[in-house]
């Protein structure tokens, strides 16, 4: 894309981040629109059912081909994968159409035979049946790739498969798969409370860390005040200054801030989601193994899987190539004024929380291995989906790092969103593993918006064509 196309970009992203709040929350979509809820009991495993598998996928890391080009011609997925695509197409230029600068989708889809041609069958994560490949841990299927608009407004040069981007909440779905596996190898226990692990930690103005359990951490179950909506954070982060995005911030710091709000709700009577929650996870991993939660992230999850365009930066304020440029709203709200590059960011404030930084392969790599049970025994994987509805109507809920949503077709996806700033993206796959998908925008404003349902409802719930002609 060259420099007019860039600059009509500029244009786009000016109007539409002009006026919006600049994210400062780790969390996005579903979960960035639940409220604090009160907690009604939590219901059976999910439904183990096997949705239908996926049509047969177009080549590996497949081009993005025009719509009457090589996807729908011999030899191309058939014509229900080609729909598919064309929606995930217009969902993602949809954004850009919006104001977002660049938006990219990667889809994972399973052949389902192994190289010698049997399918596999066994208990899916949710408790039901699964069948797929038989595969080596976290191996993935026939990859997709599609993009719209730009990685950098200034140069217009176009998103990448291999881009890396921040992951933000992401994260809790790899603290939550640690935490699990402690569980499993008998080194603490969902039951313990804080108090246990963290003594002191959780104390004063209502809080009690007698009474909240690692469970209730996990679940955001805790009554604990998320630290990213204190106004002071709020502030601070919205600034824009170097001083308070490149400044490293301790999680015991970030605990103290929430702290200093009284509890949301004792502790397992509601759901409120708590970045917060995650830290003190982070800190009892540590506690518990001698080691910090983003080494043992390192060394249980992203080394075995593979997962080489994954890392967590700690303090370090960069990305690793290549990388798209992160975009925010800007602070003056002035609608001639460009978004703002927040893309170097000290990631310490998100830590446990949301600090992954991760590509669109690798994430899908993971939650494939997650979901079909390569990373838990089979007691932690029903902890994992056991979960608490978010809405009335039970189409969104929350497990232990894991959310499901349940789609306007039926299908229902289990995955986590992630927002941070400059950075908006989300990771589902279907029970069984066969269908994955993670996409990304560079811009942060449109974080709850339908425009990215929207791009989840084109992957999962293709309308297929009608034939033309008659036979």
């Amino acid at each position: 894309m060259g420099q007019r196309a860039a600059r009509r970009g500029v244009r786009r992203a000016r109007r539409a981040a002009s006026g919006l709040a600049v994210v400062t929350a780790l969390g996005a979509a579903v979960l960035a629109a639940a409220p604090a809820t009160a907690l009604t009991p939590a219901g059976p495993a999910p439904d183990g059912a096997v949705p239908a598998g996926p049509p047969a996928p177009g080549p590996r890391h497949s081009a993005d081909p025009p719509d009457d080009g090589p996807a729908a011609s011999a030899g191309g997925p058939d014509r229900r994968e080609a729909a598919r695509r064309a929606a995930v197409r217009a969902a993602l230029q949809a954004a850009v159409d919006r104001g977002i600068p660049g938006a990219v989708a990667l889809t994972t889809t399973d052949p389902g035979t192994s190289e010698t041609g049997t399918t596999r069958t066994g208990t899916s994560p949710a408790g039901g049946s699964r069948t797929g490949t038989d595969e080596g841990p976290g191996a993935g299927g026939a990859e997709w790739f599609g993009h719209a608009g730009v990685a950098d407004l200034a140069t217009g040069r176009e998103r990448q498969p291999a881009d890396h981007f921040r992951a933000g909440s992401i994260t809790k779905t790899f603290v939550a798969t640690v935490v699990l596996q402690l569980e499993a190898e008998g080194v603490l226990d969902l039951d313990d409370t804080v108090e246990t692990w963290l003594p002191g930690l959780l104390d004063g103005n209502g809080h009690d860390g007698r009474a909240v359990t690692v469970r209730h951490l996990l679940q955001h179950t805790s009554g604990l005040p998320d630290y990213t909506a204190d106004p002071e954070v709020t502030r601070r982060l919205a600034a824009g200054s170097a001083d308070h995005h490149l400044r490293t911030r301790t999680p015991e710091q970030l605990i103290a801030v929430a702290l200093s709000h009284p509890p949301v709700f004792a502790p397992g009577t509601g759901w409120s989601y708590s970045n917060t929650g995650y830290l003190v996870a982070g800190l009892i991993v540590e506690k518990a193994t001698g080691r910090t939660w983003a080494d043992q992230v390192r060394t249980r999850i992203v080394e075995p899987l593979g997962l080489t365009g994954t890392s967590l930066p700690g303090t370090r304020s960069t990305l690793p190539g290549p990388h798209p440029v992160g975009y925010a709203a800007p602070l003056s709200g002035d609608p001639d004024a460009p978004p703002r590059d927040v893309t170097r960011l000290n990631p310490s404030w998100a830590g446990a929380a949301g600090e992954i930084v991760s590509t669109a392969s690798d994430l899908n790599r993971f939650y494939r291995a997650l979901l079909r049970g390569r990373l838990l025994p089979e007691r932690q994987q029903s902890a994992m989906f056991r979960s608490v509805p978010l809405n009335p109507a039970g189409t969104a809920r929350y497990g232990l790092g894991v959310e499901s949503w349940t789609l306007s077709c039926g299908t229902t996806v289990w995955g986590h969103a992630g927002g941070i700033h400059g950075s908006a993206s989300r990771s589902l796959g279907t029970a069984d593993g066969s269908h994955l998908l993670t996409y990304h925008l560079n811009g942060d404003w449109l974080t709850g918006s339908p425009l990215q349902d929207a791009i989840a409802e084109a992957a999962f719930c293709p309308t297929t064509p009608a034939s033309s002609g008659s036979g």
